[in-house]
C-alpha cells in the first residue's frame, strides 16, 4: 500500500533512478544548478565563535563518520570540531578478528565442521560501522581499505585474515604512514592478494624472475602514483607538456627483489612453511617472516637508491625500500588527495591538496606521515567546512552505496533482530553494487582519477570516481534495494531493520518530519522543490481518526516516515554529498 502511493508521486522506480543519475551528473559538472548553502554562522577550525546549528554538525559528521545520528549531532554541538576529532582518535576500537573468532565458536555449537566465510566479515563490518562509537576511525579505515586494497572476492583470501587486515588498517588510521606501509607490505593477505607471499629470488637456470605484482602496485596505487606531482597534486610536466613518470619498469624490477624471501609466519620455519604447505594456526593474521634462502642477493636499484649485491638481510633491504618510498615527494599529495576525495570532495582545489600534503610532509613538529594530523587537516580545512567560499559547481562527491546504507542504519537506529547483522553480499548491481572489502580488483571499486566519458562532467575534466560503478542497472538496483530496506529491512530474514520510532512520533506534523529527515540525511540543505514534493507525498497518507485503532494510526504515521525517507534517499540532492 505504501509503495503503491509512491508510484503516483514518482513513477516507476527505474525511471526515478535514471532521473536521479542524470540530475546528479548535472549537479556536479559545472552547470548552473544551484544547491543552497546550509546557512548559519561559520565556525572556525578549532573553536566555536558562535553556536553550531544541527545542520552544520550533521554536515561535519557526514564527512567524518558513517552518518550522523541525533545523539552525535548533539555531541558535536557541545564541543568543537577539533575537540571532537581528538576524542574520537582516543577511543578504543572493536576487533573484527575477535568477532569472527567468536562467531565461529557460535556456529560450531550447531555444526561442528562450520567454517568462516566472507559473510562473517560482512556481519562485523555492518555491526561496527553502524553501531561503534569510534566513528572517525571506522570511516577512515574504510577509506584506507579502498586505497590499500585486498578483496574477499579472491577465493584465496582467508576470512579471518581479511578481518585481521581490516583491523590493521584501523590500528594505523591515526598512526604514521611509514608504519602503515610496512604493515600492509608484510600482511599475509596482501601477500596472497598481490602474490608477494613466498616470492622467490631470480634463477637463471629456470628463467624465474621475482614476482613484480606487489612492487608495481605499492608504487602505482598505494604511495606515489604513476606521475611526478607538485605538492598541490598537479602533475609535473616535461618540456613537451607531458607528465613526467614517477617510476620506470626498472624501478619495479629492482623493488621486486626486495620483496623476495617473505612468507607465512611459523615459529619453526622450513621450506614447507615457506610454501604454505604447513600453516600455523595464526599464519593468516600474523606478519610474514623472512626466509633468507629465497631472498635475492643481486643488486637492487629503485627510485634513485641502490642496495649493493650480496645483501642477505631482508629486513634491512625492506627498510631501505620502504624508507625510500615514504620519502618520495609524491606521497603527501597522492595519499592526501585520495583521502580528501573519499571523505569530502572529488575535485579538491590544488590549494586544498597542498595544505593537506604540507601537513603530511611536516605535522608542525617535524614529523612526516602523521596520519592523525592529515585527517585533522582534511576535515578542518576551510574548503571542507565552508563550501560556500568555493565553487559550488565542482564541490562535493557522489555518496557510494555502502555509505548510503550505513547512513540509513545510523540515522534511523536500525538494529539487528538476531544481534549478528546478517547482511550477506550486497555486491550485485541489482543490490548496492558494493560489499565491504570486496572490490573487483586491486584498483578498488572505482579509480580516484575516473571521469565519466561522454558527459558534461568529463568534458570539463572534472573527476567523479564513484560514477565508475554507476549505470542504469545499478541505479535501479539501489532504488529497489532501498525501497525494500526502508520498508521491511535488509539481510537474512530482514534481520536489520528500523522501527522509525523517533520519526513516527513527529509524523503527525509533516513539516516536523521533513525537518528531521532533512537534518539527518541532507544536513539542512534540502531544496524547496524537494521539500515541497516530499510534503505533498507525505500528506497524501491520511492519518485515520474517529474509531481508528492505535495500531492503524501508528501504521499510517510509520508509512509517512518511510515514504519521506525513501524519497529523500533516492533524490539527486542526497546522492551528491555537498
Amino acid at each position: 500500500m505504501l509503495f503503491a502511493r509512491l508510484k503516483r508521486h514518482l513513477g516507476r522506480t527505474a525511471q526515478v533512478g535514471l532521473a536521479a543519475l542524470t540530475l546528479t551528473v548535472a549537479a556536479c559538472d559545472g552547470s548552473n544548478i544551484q544547491i543552497p548553502g546550509f546557512g548559519g554562522a561559520a565556525q572556525s577550525n578549532t573553536t566555536t565563535s558562535s553556536p553550531l546549528s544541527d545542520a552544520e554538525a550533521a554536515r561535519f559528521l557526514t564527512q567524518a563518520t558513517f552518518g550522523p545520528t541525533q545523539a552525535s549531532i548533539k555531541t558535536v554541538k557541545n564541543t568543537t570540531y577539533a575537540s571532537w576529532i581528538d576524542q574520537q582518535m582516543a577511543m578504543p576500537t572493536p576487533s573484527h578478528v575477535n568477532y569472527v573468532d567468536n562467531r565461529l565458536i557460535d556456529m560450531r555449537e550447531s555444526n561442528a565442521t562450520a567454517t568462516l566465510a566472507p559473510n562473517q566479515f560482512y556481519e562485523s563490518f555492518w555491526n561496527y560501522s553502524s553501531r561503534s562509537d569510534d566513528q572517525l576511525r571506522q570511516r577512515v579505515k574504510f577509506a584506507l581499505s579502498e586505497i590499500f586494497v585486498i578483496s574477499l572476492l579472491d577465493p584465496n583470501i582467508d576470512t579471518r585474515g581479511a578481518a585481521s587486515y581490516y583491523d590493521m588498517l584501523g590500528a594505523n588510521a591515526f598512526g604514521n604512514f611509514r608504519t602503515l606501509l610496512e604493515q600492509v607490505s608484510l600482511h599475509p593477505m596482501m601477500g596472497v592478494y598481490l602474490t608477494s607471499i613466498a616470492n622467490q629470488k631470480e634463477d637463471a637456470a629456470t628463467g624465474r624472475s621475482p614476482d613484480e605484482n606487489y612492487a608495481r602496485e605499492v608504487l602505482q596505487l598505494m604511495s606515489i602514483g604513476v606521475s611526478q606531482l607538485n605538492t598541490n597534486g598537479t602533475a609535473r610536466l616535461d618540456s613537451a607538456g607531458a607528465p613526467l613518470p614517477a617510476y620506470t619498469s626498472a624501478d619495479i624490477a629492482g623493488l621486486a627483489k626486495v620483496f623476495t624471501g617473505w612468507s607465512w609466519y611459523h615459529p619453526t620455519p622450513t621450506a614447507n612453511t615457506f610454501a604454505g604447505r604447513v600453516k600455523n594456526a595464526d599464519a593468516t593474521i600474523r606478519p610474514m617472516i623472512f626466509y633468507s634462502t629465497y631472498h635475492s642477493t643481486s643488486e637492487k636499484a629503485f627510485l634513485g637508491r641502490t642496495i649493493a649485491a650480496g645483501s642477505t638481510d631482508g629486513a634491512a633491504d625492506l627498510k631501505i625500500a620502504l624508507d625510500t618510498i615514504f620519502a618520495h615527494p609524491n606521497v603527501g599529495p597522492f595519499i592526501g588527495k585520495q583521502l580528501i576525495q573519499r571523505l569530502v570532495t572529488s575535485n579538491p582545489s590544488p590549494a586544498y591538496v597542498e595544505r593537506v600534503a604540507s601537513v603530511f610532509n611536516n605535522n608542525g613538529a617535524g614529523v612526516r606521515g602523521d596520519m592523525a594530523a592529515v585527517i585533522r587537516a582534511i576535515l578542518l580545512d576551510p574548503e571542507a567546512r565552508h563550501p560556500d567560499n568555493v565553487d559550488s559547481a565542482v564541490f562535493g562527491k557522489v555518496r557510494e552505496p555502502i555509505i548510503r546504507m550505513t547512513n540509513w542504519m545510523r540515522a534511523f537506529n536500525a538494529t539487528s533482530v538476531s544481534g549478528a547483522y546478517l547482511i550477506t553480499s550486497t555486491s550485485a548491481n541489482t543490490s548496492l553494487g558494493q560489499s565491504p572489502l570486496s572490490s573487483p580488483s586491486v584498483f578498488n571499486f572505482y579509480r580516484p582519477g575516473y571521469s565519466p566519458p561522454n558527459t558534461r562532467l568529463g568534458a570539463v575534466n572534472l573527476l567523479q570516481p564513484e560514477f565508475q560503478i554507476v549505470d542504469e542497472v545499478s541505479v535501479a538496483g539501489y532504488a529497489n534495494t532501498m525501497q525494500n530496506t526502508i520498508g521491511n529491512g535488509i539481510g537474512t530474514g530482514t534481520d536489520v531493520r528500523s522501527t522509525y520510532a523517533a520519526e513516527t512520533m513527529v509524523a503527525g506534523d509533516p513539516l516536523l518530519l521533513v525537518d528531521r529527515i532533512n537534518t539527518l540525511l541532507l544536513y539542512g540543505q534540502m531544496s524547496g522543490a524537494l521539500r515541497a514534493r516530499i510534503l505533498d507525498a507525505v500528506r497524501g497518507i491520511t492519518v485515520p481518526g474517529g474509531t481508528a485503532t492505535q495500531a492503524q494510526i501508528n501504521t499510517a504515521l510509520t508509512n509517512r516516515a518511510k515514504l519521506a525517507i525513501y524519497l529523500t534517499m533516492i533524490s539527486p540532492e542526497y546522492l551528491v554529498q555537498r
